[in-house]
């Protein structure tokens, strides 16, 4: 049985579908990326997800329970994390009270001391690379930096499932390599399962296990990366007349 399963999930703006009867299944510990042309509705797919959004047909189950519609807060609760590529996050805060956070108010929260939340807040932004930036104003990050802060505040909430949207998006070559690296490595650390809506194609075809492409709302394609994007159609939907080996 799939971890995260969508069954017929549809979602409408004002009459027009922006998913459209998405078919997905996700494995526990599977590495997905979801990728396709701008408008395909691959970020709302993610916050039909995480709870953002409710979706207006079909079905999300997680774990065993269904969670469509149900509210941001209860979604994390049962252990679904999410990143945006517009970082939520508390300027006024320090870097470590922020990462802090997660553990305080993430699914494995309970009644931790402040204490253990912030050792484990510490060492998710170690994994993170801001391991040297605890006592940092958040508003001394760039954009990149307080992407990682968001994901460091949810692997503190010791999730199952983390959604990234677009995280990679503008990094130097350097930074991609070891954002790769940090990926699997969160992978095999902590067995977390990543739903990961990306354009960056290196990191896609470096990283992702399987991949879906959407295109108007609708599953174009799935399956190993490197099938996928030599796909005609993903080809002509995502990459215009170039095959991946040109892009």
């Amino acid at each position: 049985m799939p971890l995260l399963e969508l069954e017929e999930v549809g979602k409408q703006f004002g009459g027009l579908p922006a998913v459209d009867g998405v078919n997905l299944g996700v494995d526990d510990g599977e590495i997905l990326a979801i990728v396709g042309p701008n408008g395909a509705g691959k970020s709302t797919l993610l916050k039909l997800v995480v709870g953002l959004e409710r979706p207006t047909s079909g079905t999300i189950t997680f774990d065993g329970r269904q969670i469509a519609g149900h509210p941001t807060h209860s979604v994390s609760r049962l252990g679904i994390a999410m990143v945006q590529q517009t970082p939520r996050v508390f300027p006024s805060m320090s870097v470590l009270e922020n990462a802090t956070l997660g553990a305080v108010f993430g699914s494995a929260a309970g009644h931790r001391h402040e204490s253990e939340a912030l050792a484990i807040g510490g060492e998710m932004l170690t994994i993170v690379g801001l391991g040297d930036r605890h006592h940092d104003r958040v508003g001394n990050l760039n954009l990149h930096e307080r992407r990682f802060l968001e994901l460091a505040r949810a692997l503190a909430g010791q999730p199952k499932l983390v959604l990234l949207d677009e995280v990679m998006a503008g990094l130097n070559e350097s930074e991609l390599t070891a954002s790769i690296d940090m990926i699997r490595t969160i992978r095999e650390r902590f067995g977390i399962t990543v739903v990961w809506v990306e354009h960056v194609m290196q990191a896609v075809m470096q990283l992702a296990e399987r991949v879906v492409v959407l295109n108007f709302g609708r599953v174009l394609a799935e399956g190993p990366a490197e099938t996928v994007m030599r796909d005609e159609a993903v080809v002509e939907a995502y990459l215009g007349s170039r095959s991946v080996d040109d892009a």
